[in-house]
C-alpha cells in the first residue's frame, strides 16, 4: 500500500495500481532521444506486474504499531527505513512472491522483478532500522534471489524468441534502469511528491549517451521532466485510490474495514516537457 495523509485520513493506492501506473509510464516512454524497450511486450509486462505478488496483502491493509497504515509514504521517497515498522519476514515473503510470480510467466520480465527487488533491499534499505534476527533474513533473502536471478539468466540466454542484442547484460540493465525510473516516477505521484526530483538511474539515449532526468513539481501531481523522454509534449495518466477517514486505527480489522467500505476514486498525474 502507498499512503498519503489527507486533512482527515489517508489517501491509499495498492502496490498493483501504483506498478499499473509505472507501466503506463513505460509504455509511453520513448521519442527522439531516448529509446523505447525492446523486447517491448515482455519489459512492459514486467513494468506493470512488478507489485502484483502484494495484491491479497492490500486487499487487506494492516497497521504499523502506531495505527497508522502500513505504507509507503512520502518521508521515504529516496530511502527504505521503515523496517520497525513491519514484520521483515511476512515482508520478504510477499517481495519472494512478486518476484517468483513475474518470474513463472515471463523469465524476461521475472529478471527485471528480481532486479528490482534486490536493488530495493541492498542499496536502498537502512540496515540500521532492521533488528538482528530480521538481518539474518533479510540476507538469506539476498542470497536466494542472487541464486534465482542466475536461474532466470540461464532462461534467457536459452530463449531463442530473442535476439542476441535483448539478451545481452547490457540490455537487461538499461530494462532495469527503465523499470527503476518508471516505478519512482510512480511513487512520486502517488504521494503527490513536493520537490525537486530525479529518475534515480541516468537513463540511456539513441546516440550513445545517457540522460539523468529531473523531476520539477509544479502542483499537486502535476510535473516537469527534463530532459523529455516521451513523444508528446504534455500527457495524463489517470490511476485508483480510496480515501478512508481517522488518521489511526485501533487494529488492522478496523483500517481493513475502513479501506473495503470507502468508494474507488480516480487521481490524476499530468507531466509536462
Amino acid at each position: 500500500m502507498l499512503r498519503m495523509e489527507t486533512e482527515n485520513g489517508w489517501q491509499l493506492i495498492t502496490h498493483p495500481d501504483h506498478a499499473r501506473l509505472a507501466g503506463a509510464f513505460a509504455a509511453a516512454w520513448g521519442n527522439g532521444r531516448f529509446r523505447k524497450p525492446e523486447p517491448r511486450v515482455r519489459v512492459l509486462h514486467g513494468i506493470a506486474s512488478h507489485d502484483d505478488g502484494w495484491a491479497v496483502r492490500d486487499a487487506r491493509p494492516s497497521v504499523t504499531r502506531q495505527g497508522k497504515p502500513s505504507a509507503f509514504s512520502i518521508e521515504l521517497v529516496g530511502k527504505y527505513s521503515a523496517f520497525e515498522e513491519i514484520d521483515i519476514a511476512d515482508y520478504l515473503a510477499v517481495r519472494d512472491r512478486a518476484v517468483r510470480l513475474i518470474a513463472a510467466e515471463d523469465a524476461y520480465a521475472g529478471l527485471l522483478v528480481a532486479m528490482h527487488t534486490y536493488n530495493l533491499l541492498t542499496e536502498h534499505a537502512d540496515r540500521s532500522t532492521i533488528a538482528p534476527e530480521g538481518l539474518v533474513l533479510l540476507d538469506e533473502f539476498l542470497a536466494r534471489q542472487r541464486e534465482f536471478q542466475g536461474e532466470l539468466r540461464a532462461k534467457i540466454a536459452a530463449d531463442g524468441s530473442l535476439a542476441e542484442m535483448e539478451k545481452a547484460d547490457e540490455t537487461v540493465l538499461e530494462h532495469f534502469r527503465l523499470l527503476q525510473a518508471c516505478d519512482n516516477l510512480s511513487l512520486l505521484t502517488c504521494v503527490a511528491y513536493d520537490r525537486p526530483a530525479h529518475l534515480l538511474h541516468p537513463l540511456p539515449l539513441k546516440d550513445g549517451g545517457v540522460a539523468e532526468v529531473k523531476v520539477t513539481p509544479l502542483g499537486v501531481r502535476e510535473f516537469r521532466l527534463g530532459p523529455w523522454p516521451f513523444d508528446v509534449a504534455e500527457l495524463s495518466f489517470r490511476f485508483p485510490a480510496r480515501s478512508v477517514q481517522g488518521k489511526l486505527f485501533a487494529d488492522s480489522a478496523e483500517l481493513a474495514a475502513a479501506f473495503e467500505a470507502a468508494p474507488v476514486e480516480e487521481l490524476v498525474v499530468t507531466l509536462r516537457s
